[in-house]
């Protein structure tokens, strides 16, 4: 198998306790252990990252950009569930 017959992984990295993990990049690896070594090698080279996740990119189901209108049409028409009618109090780190 060369290097480029690796399948790709999704790399997401959560760089604190409490926050979403974020998607970083991609990278080519032969398996989940070896992309984690990658990862870590490649995303985390300055100590930002608490925990890495690492998703094969064909188990990830995406939609496609042309059915934005279909997909997120319904949530424009609800300008209720928008929190632009709330004030966030400054202490609120992260929302």
């Amino acid at each position: 198998m060369t290097t480029q017959n690796w399948p790709l992984w999704e790399v997401f990295i959560r760089s604190r306790n409490g926050m979403a993990h974020r998607h970083v990049g991609s990278l080519h690896a032969v398996d989940a252990p070896m992309a984690l070594q990658a990862a870590r090698d490649t995303y985390t080279r300055r100590g930002e990252g608490l925990s890495i996740w690492v998703v094969p990119s064909q188990a990830i189901t995406a939609s496609d950009p042309a059915d934005k209108d279909m997909l997120f049409e319904p949530t424009a028409s609800k300008i209720y569930r928008h929190p632009t009618f709330y004030e966030v109090p400054d202490d609120v780190g992260h929302m």
